[in-house]
């Protein structure tokens, strides 16, 4: 059984597997002993956008901190003909989740996230939920990648 650990804001994995030598050659070391392995900016990117929904769906402020750009646009359409965009700011989502506004959307759990693009430091995801579809923006900044902007709707009516 493999065992692993993201390693503070450098992003890598210490991953040990008793008698694996897989990633071994990646780290140019030869044999079967624990090895770190650099968590690809895909991971990254999907591990912002879990801490983004379990933070939601848990009420933990933090990871939903962790997740979010200070300058988040979150955005719906808004019911009706006039088609007007509500937003939610960073701070507005951090006061939701502390108040625990998303523990009754967390009954069911199952995510898909969909790393649609990398460019650099910008990345687009697609989040299919039991409750939302989000289409996400990211941009990496010195401590990870962040969740710029959001459009989202609900899955059912």
């Amino acid at each position: 059984m493999c065992t692993s650990a993201v390693i503070g804001s450098s992003f890598r994995v210490a991953r040990r597997c008793p008698g694996s030598t897989f990633g071994a050659a990646r780290a140019g070391v030869v044999g079967r002993i624990p090895y770190l392995l650099r968590v690809t900016d895909r991971e990254q990117i999907t591990l912002a956008v879990l801490d983004y929904f379990e933070g939601w769906f848990d009420g933990d402020v933090e990871r939903m901190d962790r997740a979010l750009h200070l300058e988040l646009v979150k955005r719906s359409p808004a019911a009706g003909p006039a088609a007007m965009l509500g937003i939610t700011t960073k701070e507005r989502m951090l006061e939701l989740t502390a108040a625990g506004a998303g523990a009754e959307d967390g009954a069911d759990r199952r995510l898909e996230v969909v790393v649609l693009d990398v460019h650099g430091d910008v990345a687009s995801a697609l989040v299919r939920s039991a409750v939302y579809r989000e289409y996400l923006h990211l941009v990496r900044t010195p401590d990870g990648w962040k969740i710029a902007n959001a459009l989202w709707a609900f899955t059912r009516s």
